[in-house]
């Protein structure tokens, strides 16, 4: 029995000398790993964006990347801890929407290669130039604040609301982004005859005592910045219990009950942060990816607030509408 045993040892040792050294098992190879940051939803606009432009990419959760999303369900104040988890994973490249998430990746980490959607890479002081970026950081720029967005907003509100002469402006001051977009409401509002009520917000703690403060004015709109610090559902709510529509450029905004927003294309916009993912990790530099501005625009009108707070919207604006929420 022992030379059998002897024997078949033998056989055994003899096979594996056979075979070559690459065919032999090896260990699971690591997958490219990916951490997404959003101070929004996951069932989100841009979440369904990157996840559609990661399918184009030719990549698949779970089986040639991995992707750790991570949400803020609206609350600003929990992106610094979500972010240190992202960081603890070693991702590959990291994801942000939004100036706060780009903020708090950007101070935990000049190395991991960051790809980032913003209102203006440039004018935030997030890139050099949009062609040549530099750092660690590229991704889109959503034209907030340039190209005339807002004063377009101020316009379509008029053609929604065209007896409208008072408007209230929630924005955060300390963002060039914000202060660009107030100087073209200023223009459009004196053409128009509007009256801007100024409502500016800093921190989270001060946007409930500015609404307030708007909601006393007897407004006819609220106009809100994609950078002001805020949870988009709870303005929303307060400003409609006091019946004062809101419109943006935010389609979240509009999606959570807002009269209308205009802006940038947000599902376009974040299908390609995938193409930027997909070249950073077949080994392209950040630094030399030119950031790309958002090209297309979408009107986004909800109907069903409309009928809550019993406006009439005129059929031609309607009909210009990308997509109509009822």
């Amino acid at each position: 029995m022992r030379r059998r045993q002897v024997g078949m040892l033998g056989l055994a040792g003899a096979a594996l000398l056979a075979f070559p050294e690459g065919t032999r098992a090896q260990p699971p190879q690591r997958l490219p790993r990916v951490g997404w940051l959003s101070p929004g939803y996951p069932t989100g606009t841009p979440e369904k964006g990157f996840r559609y432009g990661v399918k184009e990419a030719g990549y698949t959760d779970g089986q040639n990347i991995v992707i750790d999303y991570r949400f803020g369900d609206g609350h600003y104040d929990r992106l610094t801890g979500l972010a240190a988890e992202l960081i603890q994973l070693r991702p590959d490249v990291l994801v942000t929407v939004g100036t706060t998430s780009t903020t708090v990746i950007k101070e935990a980490t000049d190395k991991i290669p960051i790809v980032c959607l913003l209102g203006d890479s440039v004018g935030e002081g997030f890139v050099a130039s949009l062609a040549r970026p530099g750092r660690n950081i590229t991704g889109v720029s959503m034209m907030q604040g340039t190209g005339g967005l807002t004063g377009k907003r101020i316009e379509l509100l008029k053609d929604a609301l065209p007896n409208a002469t008072r408007i209230g402006l929630l924005f955060n001051p300390d963002k060039a982004v914000a202060v660009a977009s107030i100087e073209q409401a200023g223009e459009v509002a004196r053409r128009k005859g509007l009256v801007l009520i100024e409502a500016p917000v800093r921190q989270v703690t001060e946007i409930d005592p500015a609404l307030e403060t708007l909601a006393r004015e007897h407004l006819d709109a609220v106009h809100v910045e994609a950078g002001a610090p805020m949870n988009q559902r709870d303005i929303v709510t307060l400003l409609l219990q006091h019946r004062i529509p809101v419109f943006s450029d935010l389609r979240s905004l509009a999606e959570a009950g807002g009269l209308f927003s205009y802006g940038s294309n947000l599902f376009e916009a974040t299908r390609r942060m995938a193409y930027f993912v997909d070249r950073i990790l077949k080994g392209a530099n950040p630094a030399d990816l030119p950031v790309e501005q958002a090209s297309k625009f979408a009107l986004v009108i909800n109907l069903r607030t409309a009928r809550l707070l019993g406006i009439e919207l005129p059929p031609i604006l309607l009909a210009r509408a990308d997509e109509v929420i009822e």
